[in-house]
């Protein structure tokens, strides 16, 4: 690529992974308040592949090309601000999407340095891991001694957290798929169950819910001060689905909340301090090349998939 142009993945319909392409761009110049990242990995995320596939068509309209990738990892094209050129950066690229590209253009808030000893495939499997942190420590406000189900536990934000529910001091359960209950032992759960056949579960003090289906069931599972969080609805019965959160967010027990995460620069330096501390470790399932992208989707749609599946751009 010549220095005013890029590679970058884009779909111009709705449809599955093959509607994918890596074609070529300008590079982005980067307006106030925005730092140039030479991206080196992202990792693929399941609202992206509900956007690809046209299930959120009407939050995300008609009007294409459209880009994919809302994390990133790389490095400072030219210094900014706290940004020296060449450190290595990991955040949030924006709701839009878009980070699946040589360059990207980033709002300094939304970035922070990666922690010292990871690489930049390692870095792209961690991003995911403040939606973990927002939605144990603020959202659920997890204590000390709480009994905490994951369920996707080995997902790519379900494997963080284990691993910071664990570290807060909670007794964590894992749901998670039979040939993944080694991996969310090995992550540090205290129980794991097939999330096929569980049993009898029990009952938590926190839920986390990565799936967004059988909220009810999840309810269930409460104790009488319980809380579920969400990070995701029925695609499927979205009216229904977001009508029964709407319904039970305002219970003041066994309460249901759901939230989007848009992380800022403080975040992603929390989550780096976890790193740092090795309470959380990245977890990589594959990593493919760009020009791989409709591969990478196609992967984590099959399931099973063991933390994240990185996208590398070289």
């Amino acid at each position: 690529m010549s220095s005013t142009s890029m590679r970058l993945a884009t779909f111009d319909r709705y449809g599955p992974p093959e509607v994918l392409s890596v074609t070529t761009g300008p590079v982005p110049r980067p307006r106030a308040g925005e730092v140039l990242v030479r991206v080196r990995a992202v990792s693929v995320n399941g609202g992206e592949l509900a956007l690809r596939a046209g299930r959120l068509r009407p939050f995300s309209g008609k009007r294409f090309p459209k880009g994919v990738g809302i994390d990133l990892v790389g490095e400072v094209v030219t210094a900014s601000g706290r940004f020296a050129a060449g450190d290595l950066v990991w955040g949030l690229f924006g709701r839009r999407a878009g980070s699946a590209a040589e360059y990207a253009a980033v709002r300094a808030d939304r970035l922070d340095h990666v922690p010292a000893g990871l690489d930049a495939v390692q870095a792209a499997a961690l991003p995911a891991g403040t939606t973990a942190i927002t939605a144990l420590r603020d959202v659920a406000a997890l204590a000390p001694g709480e009994r905490l189900l994951v369920r996707g536990a080995t997902g790519g934000v379900g494997y963080v957290a284990v691993q910071l529910g664990k570290a807060m001091g909670a007794h964590v359960t894992g749901l998670a798929g039979a040939h993944n209950l080694d991996l969310a032992k090995e992550l540090g759960a205290d129980d794991v169950l097939d999330y096929r056949a569980p049993g009898d579960l029990g009952r938590f003090d926190v839920v986390l819910d990565t799936v967004g289906t059988d909220l009810p069931a999840l309810r269930r599972l409460l104790t009488p001060r319980g809380r579920v969080v969400t990070i995701a609805f029925d695609l499927d019965h979205p009216v229904r689905s977001l009508a029964y959160i709407a319904a039970h967010s305002v219970h003041r027990r066994r309460w249901v909340r759901a939230f989007s995460g848009n992380p800022t620069a403080p975040l992603f330096a929390e989550l780096g301090r976890w790193v740092t501390s090795g309470a959380i470790r990245p977890q990589v399932d594959r990593v493919f090349p760009l020009e791989q992208i409709a591969g990478a989707h196609r992967a984590l749609e099959q399931g099973g998939v063991r933390g994240k599946i990185v996208v590398r751009i070289d």
